[in-house]
């Protein structure tokens, strides 16, 4: 049967089909859909499904059910993985019984993220084997195959898919969704209590595990050459489908080994394929990985075969590929001159600065801060959500951003360097606990001189609205706990008490905390909207200047509300000649 799947969705096809028991996620743009769609599922096939804390507490749970022998399937974006390292690099050691396989979808570009790093290397640092693929229906097959490769080896498996193979869709042939597979049950054991002596030992066998994964991707179908002339390319990834369609444009025919299992490289298949050229092309997207080890693979072997790729600059180490930068790649290597451009002069777009929705919390509880900061100076440091979308002009209201939690970590240390500021630390209800509750936790301890704004809009709306654990845990009453002094409760879209709160929590000394309380309008059905009585209206512009909301729109000398507005009312809170009015839907 052919179904039209999603990357994402035929990742997770493929976990139903292998009979997963569990599986696990923190949500993360380009991963998202894959824990979606399996929770979508879970209670008719019979599994469980967790949105996680954070990928090391999801890997942490995947990795129990496995030592019990059941198979699991845990999703995460890149920057995930740095999160849940500490339990992986133990974990290769440990090994596990049951199918484990940790879907890292890596994000080139970067489209969503902070950083573009590749996956690769990390499963080369952690001595994991990484499946790559290149489209939809090859990340459902690598996804079947993970499950049995784990098995074999004892090892987690890592399937690495990429922005273009997550959210790109294909016809994949699937097959049947069973039930999940019988578990055998944990059987107690000192192999799985990581001492340093057990440590010593489980390192050799992780290093005989690695070979063993070698000689297996020697024969794995995902890994196959064809032989055309003297000169070649090596592939890798969401780059295949590239080379494919830019050879096909070159109108050239030339030997092509896809590789699809990147780590560790099944260094048989490369030097039967080397032994036939004279000069080969490794495409590959972020890191040299395989460039690398075909490089290291011919030297040892003395290969007489020239290596080209990433460094001697025929492709870029950084950014997205696309066809057109593989296709002057190839001619270059080829030596083509002349190679046909499809490339279209297109006007250029408008420039659109990233903003908050109409109508989101988040900008009435920066607007509260700016004003009770003024005429002090205030640091802002912010963190990863809709809500770092307070940098931008014209709230300009971050100051720093660095990853998951950093904010409350940041303004500790610029409050030990710089006592005579005040540092306010903006978070997310969901980062908070993702990554926040240690640094808070820090901050009470230390009696850091911050003030800290829990942005509390009830979902995870970054990358999709999932749920967390603020949905059913009192963040006021974790903060008391924690024993924060001064914890107050305020509704953003009242402007009046919000900037009475942030200005309360500055003049506290030690840590105080705000929380901004509202759903994210994109949950909610308004109950109002706000218009403008033009006759009353000075044109002052104040209200775009301030808060920069999207419904706001400027033509000419006047000032409108367009339909985007869900009457939150903070125009109207800021309008110094009261011509703004919210009125009921």
């Amino acid at each position: 049967m052919k179904m039209l799947l999603m990357g994402n969705e035929a990742i997770a096809r493929a976990a139903m089909e292998a009979g997963i028991t569990l599986a696990t996620s923190y949500p993360g743009t380009p991963a998202s859909e894959i824990f979606l769609t399996l929770a979508r599922h879970a209670q008719e096939v019979g599994f469980y499904a967790e949105w996680s804390v954070n990928e090391k507490v999801a890997v942490e749970l995947a990795a129990g059910a496995a030592y019990a022998g059941a198979r699991a399937i845990v999703s995460m974006k890149q920057m995930g993985l740095n999160v849940a390292a500490d339990a992986v690099m133990s974990l290769a050691y440990i090994g596990v019984r049951g199918g484990l396989v940790l879907v890292v979808a890596d994000d080139p570009g970067p489209h969503s993220s902070q950083t573009e790093q590749d996956t690769r290397l990390f499963a080369r640092f952690a001595g994991l084997p990484v499946l790559d693929p290149a489209s939809p229906a090859e990340a459902y097959a690598m996804t079947k195959y993970a499950f049995g490769l784990s098995e074999e080896l004892q090892l987690p498996v890592i399937v690495r898919p990429t922005t273009r193979c997550c959210h790109s869709c294909q016809d994949v042939e699937v097959g049947t969704i069973g039930r999940p597979r019988p578990v055998p049950g944990f059987t107690k054991s000192p192999e799985w209590v990581i001492l340093p002596s057990l440590s010593a030992r489980k390192h050799r066998w992780l290093i005989e595990q690695e070979s063993k994964a070698r000689m297996l991707f020697n024969d794995c179908p995902f890994n196959h050459a064809s032989l055309q002339g003297r000169a070649g390319v090596i592939t890798s990834g969401i780059s295949y489908s590239y080379v494919l369609e830019a050879l096909e444009a070159l109108g050239a025919k030339i030997s092509l080994l896809k590789i699809g299992t990147p780590y560790p490289l099944p260094e048989r298949k490369v030097l039967e394929f080397l032994a036939h050229l004279d000069k080969v092309l490794v495409v590959e997207e972020q890191e040299p990985v395989v460039e690398d080890q075909v490089i290291h693979l011919a030297w040892r072997h003395l290969v007489p075969c020239r290596i080209s790729g990433k460094h001697d600059n025929y492709l870029p180490r950084a950014g997205e590929f696309n066809v057109d930068l593989v296709k002057e790649a190839l001619s270059r290597f080829l030596g083509i001159s002349g190679a046909p451009s499809e490339k279209v002069d297109l006007p250029e777009l408008p420039h659109r600065t990233p903003l908050l929705c109409a109508g989101c919390p988040h900008r009435a509880s920066f607007y509260a801060f700016k004003r009770a900061a003024r005429g002090q100076d205030v640091i802002f440091s912010g963190d990863i959500g809709c809500y770092t979308l307070g940098a931008a002009p014209p709230l300009n209201a971050l100051h720093t951003c660095l990853c998951m939690g950093a904010s409350l970590g940041l303004a500790q240390g610029l409050a030990r360097v710089e006592s005579y500021r005040r540092v306010v630390a903006f978070i997310g209800d969901s980062t908070l606990f993702h990554a926040g509750l240690p640094a808070l936790v820090n901050a009470v301890h230390n009696k850091a001189n911050i003030t800290v704004a829990v942005l509390d809009n009830g979902t995870t709306a970054m990358t999709g609205h999932q749920p967390h654990p603020g949905q059913s845990i009192d963040i006021a009453a974790v903060a008391r706990g924690l024993g924060v002094e001064t914890v107050l409760e305020v509704d953003p879209y009242n402007l009046e008490a919000a900037i009475a709160a942030a200005s309360q929590a500055l003049a506290v000394p030690g840590p105080s905390l705000v929380l901004f309380r509202r759903p994210c309008p994109q949950l909610a059905s308004p109950i109002s909207y706000c218009t403008i009585d033009a006759a009353t209206c000075t044109g002052c512009g104040l209200c775009l200047k301030e808060s920069g909301c999207p419904a706001l729109v400027r033509r000419g000398n006047e000032i409108t509300i367009n339909s985007t507005c869900n009457g939150c009312g903070l125009c109207a809170q800021i309008c110094p000649s009261g011509a703004i009015k919210e009125v009921p839907r």
